[in-house]
C-alpha cells in the first residue's frame, strides 16, 4: 500500500478537536483527528485518526481509517481499515485491509486488474446514482 513506502509528509492536518464543514480538497497528503462534514478529496494519502469522523465521501491515492466514515471511500493505491474503525458506505481500491473488529456496512470493489476495476466501479456509481434519482412512493 501506498502508505507503507511513500513519503507520508503530512501537508494538511484537521487536529483533534478541530470541525469542518464543507467540502475540501487537498493536495498532498492529509491526517484528520477531528471532525470533517463534507466531501474530501486528497492528492496524496489520507490518515483518519482513531477519534475523527467524518461525513461525505472520500477520495484519496491511499487511505487508512481508524476512525467513523458515513460515505464512500475511493482509493485505488489501497485501503487499510484498522480494528477501530467504521465505515458506512461503499469501498473501491485495488487493495483492501480490514482488521477484526471492523464495522463496514456498504458494497465493496477490490480488483487488481486496472480496467475491470474501472468497469466495475463505473457501474457501481452509475447503479448508485440512478437508485438516489429514484422516487418511491
Amino acid at each position: 500500500m501506498g502508505l507503507l513506502s511513500d513519503d507520508i509528509s503530512i501537508c494538511t492536518l484537521v487536529g483533534s478537536g478541530s470541525s469542518f464543514s464543507g467540502n475540501m480538497r487537498v493536495n498532498g497528503a492529509m491526517m484528520v483527528d477531528g471532525d470533517i462534514d463534507g466531501d474530501l478529496e486528497v492528492s496524496g494519502n489520507l490518515i483518519v485518526g482513531e477519534k475523527a469522523r467524518v461525513r461525505g465521501n472520500i477520495t484519496a491515492k491511499s487511505a487508512v481509517i481508524s476512525g467513523i466514515v458515513l460515505g464512500d471511500i475511493s482509493a485505488p493505491e489501497g485501503i487499510k481499515l484498522t480494528a477501530t474503525s467504521t465505515v458506512l458506505g461503499d469501498i473501491a481500491t485495488h487493495r483492501l485491509q480490514i482488521a477484526q473488529g471492523v464495522v463496514f456496512n456498504g458494497h465493496c470493489i477490490s480488483l487488481s486488474d486496472e480496467d475491470l476495476f474501472e468497469k466495475e466501479s463505473t457501474k457501481q456509481r452509475q447503479l448508485k446514482e440512478i437508485k438516489q434519482k429514484t422516487i418511491i412512493k
